[in-house]
């Protein structure tokens, strides 16, 4: 498709340091291939005629959790300084771009791809949120927020990774990755709005979509005690939707608390997989180990420490799950697989309060490797009940007497919730702001909540 433009220059963004194949062939049609890109590079690198990736054998640069968002972002710093050091834009009479102004997307990548917030990470969300929450975003960024019933002057990191990353994420899951493209590219706030709402639309068929597949792949191992799972986790069922599979795999793992690959049928005999990981297994590294000791197993794979994808034969599923599993064995242990939550303590009852919450939400960006402090105790649950789907409501108290406060648990277990007879819970939360029609209040955001 790019040939057909007869271009003379090929970039990626994001990808193609294991794209031997593919820049070979774009070099063979007479290109120049520049590869931008922050995936772990395997043994073999493209022969591309220029590599921009942190992660590349040999590359000093110190920031090395840039998302291929931020990759690309200091690429065209260092072309727009060359290009002013060169003279070239007095030459040409044209002004200098202001980079700044695509801070919202650098922002919006880098959380939504889920990479460590280090100090050079939390400054580009950091300035990123600024903007935006300063009304200096992008139309489509802007509508999709106001569709989804968010104030852009009170956006938070997490934000960006529940709420638009989603909705953008959910045309290219479906239907066409062009339309969340446009809606980002869009200069007018109506045309954006209109392509926002087929989002919104994209992204509720998504979910539904991902709840009947969460659904089968439960049935497949309802029957299994905990204990004789596999260490390494492979679910798959024929008529599985390839662009949902990322969501149910990381489903199935805060479920079951191990590493989990679910795969689709991609046609011609071949299954795509999405790989995603616990603390303790680099996912990436494991299937490069089970490609080495069965070299016949994967056709190809990449990513990094907790997310990956691969391309399997159909044929060869069992046997790959048998490999996955043995290899994730040696790796793990039992005591691996129980999952932890870290808690920085208990809260007095008069810390349950707003000007905390606050201090907190100011606090912030958090994310990954930078979570927002999490607290636990014990609760009086009030009152409790459904909302949406799979979400649950709450009204909980301190058992050391604090006032009554609101509580939102998303994606709860229905199995065992909502139930009137339980009236007291030990819980994982969060203390956040809700804003109601123009009403602030105190809420708590359940990480975890098990009956007493």
């Amino acid at each position: 498709m790019a040939l057909e433009r007869q271009p003379d220059l090929l970039i990626t963004v994001d990808n193609g340091i294991s794209s031997i194949d593919g820049v070979a062939a774009a070099q063979a049609a007479g290109l120049k291939v520049i590869v931008t890109d922050h995936h772990l590079p395997g043994a073999e690198l493209p022969s591309a005629d220029a590599i921009v990736n942190p992660n590349q054998p040999g590359c000093e640069f110190p920031s090395k959790a840039l998302a291929g968002v931020g990759v690309m972002f200091y690429v065209l710093l260092g072309l727009r300084a060359h290009l002013r050091a060169s003279n070239w834009f007095a030459q040409q009479g044209i002004a200098e771009p202001n980079l700044a102004e695509l801070l919202d997307l650098v922002a919006l990548g880098s959380v939504a791809d889920v990479v460590p917030l280090d100090a050079n990470n939390r400054i580009l969300v950091h300035q990123g949120l600024a903007r935006i929450r300063a009304g200096r975003v992008r139309p489509g960024l802007k509508a999709i927020l106001e569709v989804a019933r968010r104030d852009h002057r009170r956006l938070v990191s997490t934000d960006l990774g529940f709420i638009v990353g989603p909705r953008l994420n959910a045309a290219g899951r479906l239907d066409d990755i062009s339309l969340g493209i446009e809606c980002l590219l869009c200069d007018d706030f109506g045309a954006a709005l209109s392509k926002a709402q087929q989002l919104e639309q994209l992204n509720h068929d998504r979910k539904h979509i991902e709840q009947g597949m969460q659904r089968e792949a439960l049935l497949q191992l309802k029957d299994l005690p905990l204990d004789d799972l596999p260490f390494g986790l492979c679910v798959f069922e024929p008529e599985w939707h390839q662009g949902v599979i990322g969501i149910l795999a990381s489903r199935m793992k805060e479920r079951y608390h191990r590493p989990v690959i679910a795969f689709a049928d991609a046609g011609e005999g071949e299954l795509k997989g999405s790989a995603r990981s616990i603390p303790g297994l680099h996912i990436r590294d494991a299937l490069d180990a089970v490609a080495a000791t069965h070299p016949a197993l994967i056709s190809k794979f990449g990513g990094h420490a907790m997310a990956a994808g691969l391309t399997i034969q159909s044929a060869d599923y069992e046997a790959f799950a048998q490999a996955f599993d043995a290899e994730v064995r040696r790796q793990l242990t039992a005591e691996d697989l129980t999952g932890r939550i870290y808690s920085d303590g208990r809260l007095a009852a008069d810390e349950f309060d707003m000007q905390l919450a606050q201090q907190l939400r100011h606090a912030g960006p958090w994310g990954q490797h930078f979570p927002e402090p999490l607290f636990h105790g014990e609760f009086k649950v009030l009152d409790q009940r459904l909302v949406g789907e799979r979400h649950l409501k709450l009204m909980l108290q301190s058992v050391d007497m604090a006032p009554p406060v609101d509580a939102i648990a998303f994606n709860i277990d229905l199995e065992v919730w909502p139930n009137p007879q339980i009236d007291t819970a030990q819980v994982a939360y969060r203390l956040d702001v809700n804003e109601f029609r123009g009403r602030q209040s105190l809420q708590l955001i359940v990480a975890n909540i098990s009956p007493r």
